[in-house]
């Protein structure tokens, strides 16, 4: 039976793994980063991290029912995160960078909401699901031979994975900001609302078209 350090270590890599792919939300934590600053965008990611983690539990606590349930309603789920992303990528098109500049730095009040947008962002996409059922399969992550300690170790490491993630890419981003003026944190904005429109419209016409089929 493997250690709860090799447990720890395992669970840090599949948290960098499931939080590594630059999807909709590494583009808000790093529109963040360049326009709000580094503290905001971290605070965002751990929100994502958070949303991850809940789905790494289902998957372990109903491996069985979580799959059944995504399968079955595989395409109204595209097309609710596909409206969410929608509506962010509007709002992020039309939003101006140079007003953020303007205004005083976040409060701590305003984290909350910092987090809550990076949970809400990934938890509207709970098709990552198939992505961690990979990863526990690839890594034997749920191995009948566990204790609930190597569960606890494992779950940690997972949590910090994807925190360990995000802090490097806020530090990375934040490292580069001070070459980017506001024409060009405008165009940043554009180019990854453009992207995000792209991507949730397409998802958007896909599931709508597979549930009139």
């Amino acid at each position: 039976m493997e250690s709860a350090a090799n447990i720890i270590i395992t669970g840090i890599l599949i948290g960098a793994l499931i939080s590594a792919p630059m999807g909709p939300i590494g583009m808000l934590v790093i529109q963040r980063t360049l326009n709000k600053g580094r503290m905001p965008a971290f605070v965002t990611g751990i929100g994502a991290a958070l949303s991850d983690l809940i789905y790494c539990l289902l998957t372990g606590l109903g491996l069985s029912f979580v799959t059944d349930f995504i399968e079955s309603n595989q395409n109204v789920l595209q097309v609710i995160g596909s409206l969410v992303l929608i509506i962010y990528g509007i709002y992020l098109f039309r939003n101006n960078p140079s007003r953020q500049l303007r205004t005083p730095a976040p409060q701590a009040s305003n984290y909350w909401r910092d987090f809550a947008t990076g949970f809400l962002f990934t938890f509207s996409n709970p098709l990552i699901l198939f992505f961690i059922i990979g990863l526990f399969a690839r890594f034997n992550f749920l191995d009948t031979q566990y204790r609930f300690y190597h569960y606890i170790a494992g779950y940690t490491g997972i949590i910090a994975g994807a925190a360990i993630w995000w802090f490097l890419i806020t530090y990375f981003v934040n490292k580069v900001r001070a070459h980017f003026n506001v024409r060009s944190m405008w165009l940043v904005n554009r180019i990854i609302a453009v992207i995000l429109l792209v991507m949730a419209s397409v998802g958007f016409i896909l599931g709508l078209k597979e549930l009139f089929e």
